[in-house]
């Protein structure tokens, strides 16, 4: 597949960086500055670069918008005349644009719109470990098919409704800085508690990757995974309360709640 994205900031950047490493996948990305582009290329040698969105565009199946969402329009006038209807998919990560707002950038007189992709994915993708979230509208299964394969080597994918796209915003995309906050968080503790700040860094993402494997390796509620380390008056049960009285679950669904778009 020939993808082609428009827009070299966090996320743009970072999917390029994770599809360059797929060897089947033939990717462009372009930018209106020169500043971001170079080095990007130094650092993906096999990644193609443009300034010219319109000529970027030309036999690609997918094509990616990844500006901020005031920038959406204008960097759609750039290829819209020139772009394929018929053949040609448009695809958006511009957060809190849906379908119907990323198909009115591509309006024109005859009523005819592209196959629309509304993608969420986190910066996680530029190491093809991306919670990503997918919804469509005019696309057939087969494009569907094909865009959630792409996807699919860039971590894991849910292809959902419409309508829990914002929740996987939040939950994942956002999501990703709320778990850095807590690594961050451990990680002073450590230090706190005698540890080198390099070593706190390797025992907190160690036992946060331990703890993810174990839900994924055996499907439990991570409820029953905290029963098996938490013994009656002992150490971690006297942690948690303590946690928990500084409301720390609660201000984990607080923030979230807040990241919600309006």
């Amino acid at each position: 597949m020939k993808i082609t994205i428009i827009g070299a900031g966090n996320i743009g950047s970072a999917m390029a960086r994770g599809l360059a490493q797929r060897k089947e996948i033939d990717v462009t990305i372009t930018n209106i500055s020169k500043g971001k582009l170079e080095p990007l290329k130094e650092e993906c040698p096999h990644l193609n670069i443009s300034y010219n969105n319109a000529e970027a565009i030309q036999g690609a199946d997918l094509i990616i918008i990844a500006v901020k969402p005031w920038r959406a329009q204008s960097a759609v006038d750039t290829f819209r005349d020139v772009l394929d209807y018929d053949h040609q998919m448009i695809g958006s990560v511009v957060g809190g644009m849906g379908t119907d707002e990323i198909s009115s950038l591509f309006t024109r007189p005859d009523g005819k719109l592209p196959a629309v992709f509304y993608i969420i994915p986190n910066t996680a993708i530029a190491v093809q470990e991306s919670m990503t979230f997918i919804c469509s509208a005019r696309a057939s299964q087969e494009q569907n098919d094909a865009v959630q394969r792409v996807f699919d080597t860039l971590g894991m994918t849910m292809f959902v409704e419409e309508r829990f796209m914002n929740a996987g915003l939040v939950v994942a995309s956002c999501g990703i800085a709320y778990a850095m906050r807590y690594i961050r968080a451990a990680m002073e503790g450590g230090i706190e508690l005698g540890l080198y700040a390099s070593d706190a860094q390797k025992v907190v993402i160690q036992t946060l990757k331990g703890a993810s494997v174990l839900l994924q390796k055996n499907g439990n509620h991570p409820e029953l995974e905290i029963d098996r380390v938490t013994t009656p008056a002992g150490l971690t049960i006297r942690g948690l309360a303590a946690m928990e009285e500084a409301g720390f679950s609660a201000s984990v669904i607080r923030g979230l709640r807040a990241s919600m778009p309006k």
